[in-house]
Parts: structure tokens; sequence; C-alpha cells
């Protein structure tokens, strides 16, 4: 598919003539000028980390699919086999829950899944949605989704038979949408029974890209597609992911390892202090910081909320599917264990995701597309020393998309950038500098002080 250079460049114009009058008032704002709190970013830089985006999350999200819910607990003593563990890696998948008796197909041992530069990557429920947000922006020209755009996206690109890769959720909400009922609503709790799943989580964390440096801006931008399925712990769980992906743009000397940390606390600010989620978040940072094993870790906590309950965490009372198995919670718990553990280094945190248990495909894509994003293409490559494919077919799961549904990490990062421009200029007030290629971005003064 063949980039638009006339829309890129009839952009970059608007932004460039745009320049003096974003500075003015970037200027007039007296409590920014005080703080004198401003990042620079690269925007040809901000291309490649998008590409590592949609790759990262692709190899990540292929690769937990070979355990996607093999193991899920037995309610009470965890027994051999009962989950698994590093010793696992590179062995035989065993069946999920629903593979009467049969592995997946993707792979016959559980290890990395790629694509070769002559195949394609197909679309799954953890980057569809978000691919069809990210057109809804591009082709609306907007900043802001509104309910109308986003129900006659999904009724659009989303198949309405059985098959249709939806769970839950977003099922339900799609079927609202069906009955004529628009976001917000589609995701209220007395509507749509299921708003305490996981599917916010797998659909909008890539609104945290558009907004680099500006977290609040992001969570705002993302409120109406979180509240599409999502309301309560559920919803604040998703604000945290979109949180951390705000945040990856911001670039220190510190360590991978260090920087991933910083993140993490920082996006912890927005979960409420005796929610569950928030109680979550410290209770395995605690055990992380201690020097358990991730296995242990992820075995008490396994306790802890599945089986015990505490902290709030009622799986009982929410009715969740399989035992809270497509829960927000669970799966954000076990998010954690694979972000503080792998530290930064990609197949590592995709190894633990993939290990993990639950909906482990969930959380490898979710921090396979941050650190992705992190290190961009070229490290994505390095890490793995080789090349992958970079075409992606959307009409694996969805439907009625240009080119049959083909389309390229190229153009997927292309059309990302020029919503980053949009959501800069009309949402952040920031300037572009055209000569240096770089983005302005004003910032709190906390998170500049941070970066020093």
């Amino acid at each position: 598919m063949k980039i638009n250079t006339i829309i890129l460049i009839s952009f970059i114009a608007l932004l460039s003539c745009k320049t003096e009058s974003n500075k003015n008032d970037l200027n007039e704002n007296s409590i920014l000028q005080e703080k004198g709190a401003f990042v620079n970013i690269s925007r040809d830089k901000y291309k490649d980390q998008l590409y590592g985006f949609w790759l990262g999350q692709c190899i990540a999200n292929w690769t937990g699919l070979v355990t996607e819910m093999d193991k899920i607990g037995n309610i009470g003593e965890i027994k051999t086999g009962d989950f698994y563990t590093r010793a696992d890696w590179g062995k035989p998948d065993q069946p999920s829950i629903w593979g009467e008796g049969i592995p997946s197909d993707l792979s016959p041992n559980i290890d990395f899944v790629f694509k070769d530069i002559d195949e394609v990557w197909g679309a799954d429920d953890d980057t569809d949605i978000e691919y069809i947000y990210q057109h809804l922006l591009y082709t609306n020209k907007t900043s802001l989704l509104s309910p109308e755009q986003i129900r006659n996206g999904w009724l659009k690109y989303i198949k309405s038979e059985e098959e249709n890769y939806l769970w839950v959720s977003n099922q339900k909400a799609f079927d609202l949408m069906q009955d004529g009922i628009y976001p917000p609503e589609t995701g209220n709790p007395e509507k749509n029974e299921h708003f305490a799943m996981i599917d916010a989580q797998l659909t909008t964390e890539i609104f945290g890209f558009f907004s680099p440096a500006r977290p609040d801006i992001a969570t705002k931008i993302a409120h109406l597609p979180i509240q599409t399925t999502a309301r309560k712990e559920s919803e604040d769980i998703s604000k945290f992911y979109v949180t951390m992906y705000a945040l990856a743009s911001l670039e220190t000397d510190k360590t991978m390892k260090e920087r991933i940390n910083w993140m993490a606390n920082k996006a912890r600010q927005i979960l409420i202090d005796s929610s569950y989620p928030a109680k979550m978040f410290d209770y395995t940072l605690k055990l992380y910081k201690s020097g358990l094993p991730w296995e242990q870790t992820r075995d008490s906590i396994y306790y802890k909320y599945q089986v015990n309950e505490e902290d709030g965490y009622n799986i009982t009372s929410q009715n969740l599917y399989c035992n809270g198995c497509f829960a927000a919670g669970i799966n954000f718990a076990a998010s954690l264990v694979s972000l503080f553990y792998g530290e930064g280094d990609l197949k590592n945190t995709i190894k633990i995701g993939t290990l993990a248990g639950w909906d482990s495909d969930n959380p490898t894509a979710t921090w396979g597309g941050l650190i992705g994003f992190m290190i961009g293409k070229d490290g994505i490559e390095s890490t793995f020393k080789r090349k992958f494919s970079n075409r992606f077919n959307i009409h694996r799961t969805r439907q009625n998309f240009p080119n049959n549904g083909m389309d390229t990490f190229e153009n997927m990062a292309h059309k990302g950038l020029i919503i980053t421009d949009m959501v800069i200029l009309e949402e952040i007030g920031g300037v572009f500098n055209s000569e240096k290629n770089i983005w302005i971005i004003p910032v709190d003064k906390e998170i500049n002080l941070n970066l020093k």
C-alpha cells in the first residue's frame, strides 16, 4: 500500500505554518513558562518506534497465543503442572482449556512465533481493534472519536457472524451497537454485564502513543474507547496501560529496567489506593523487590486473588467467565509479573508473559508492543538477530478494509504519525519545528525533572 505523501507533506506544512502561533500559545501559558518544562521528540525516530510497536506486538501476541488459556489454575493448592515454569520454555505445548486435548497449532513447542519476510502477520483480538481505532482517527481526521464514529466503525469493520474474534465485553458491546446503542452506554454495567473483563486492555493502549509524554491527554482521547467496553477497576487498569504507553516516548540515560520501573510507578499514581488494581500493583512490586523467583510471585498472586479473593477482588460476585481467567484483574496482576521480572528485556518479558498463565497473549502483546516501541524496529531485529515480515493482514479477523485487508507496518506507522501530529497540535498545544523535524511538547515539571 503506497504512503499518501501528499497528506503527509500537507500536514507538515500546516504544522509549520502554525508553529509561530503555537509558540505564542505556549508563551501565554504562564505555568508551563515558569516551569520551563518541555521535551523535544524526533518525528523521524517516532515513526520507526511506531513500526517497532506493531512488530513487537505481533511477535509477542503470536508467541503468547501458543499458551493462551493453557494454565488458569485449579482453585485450591497448586499441584505440579497446574502452571508453567521457566523450565517449560522450549518444551511441548499443552492443550488449552478449550483445546479438547490438542495443543496449539501455532507451534509444537512453547517458543517464539515469527513470520519470515515472505510471510504475513495475521491480526488477532490484541491488535485488530487498535487497528480499527487508528484507522478511524486517521480517516476522520480527528483527535477525539465520537460515539457515532466508534459505533459506525465497529459495525463496518467487525463481522456479525459468530466467529468474529470478539469475546465477552467486546462481544456484548457489539451486540448493543447492533441494537442501536452508542458508546459509552455499550460499557454501562447496567447494559453490559461483562464490563469488568479484560477487553479494554487489549484495545486502547495505542492511544498513549498518540500523545507522547502527556498521559493526561492520552487518557482523555482514550476515555470514550475505554468506556465502550469497561467501567470501574477495568477502566482504571486500561488507563494504567495507556499511561505507560504515553510515558514510553520519554528517553533518558537510564537503563531499560530503570525506565520501565519509573514508568510503572508513575502510572501507578492513576490507580485508586483502596482499589484492587492498586493493591495488586503494590503486592506484585513488593514480591519482585524481595527477590522471589517470578514463578513464586505468580503462584502467590493466584492464591491471594483467584483463590482467596483478597483486596476486594471478588470474581465470584462478578460472575466472571471461566473462574475469572478473562477478568481484568488477574490478567493485570499477571502482566505486572512479566513487566517487573522482564526488566525491559524484550525476550525475557515475552517469555515470562507466555509462561505466566491465564490469557497469556494479552500481557505479552501489551509489553511486546511497549518495549518494541521503545527500542524500535532495528532494536527488535538486533534482539532476535533476524529480519521479520512487514506485512499485516487485518482481514484475518476483520473486514471491509482497503487492499483486501493487506497492510504494511510502514504504512501503519505513517498513519499513527499523522494522528500524533494532530494530537500534539490540537490537544497538547505543542510546537512542530520543521527545520529540526522535532515536536516540542510541554510536560509536567515532575516528568521533566525525572528525565535529567
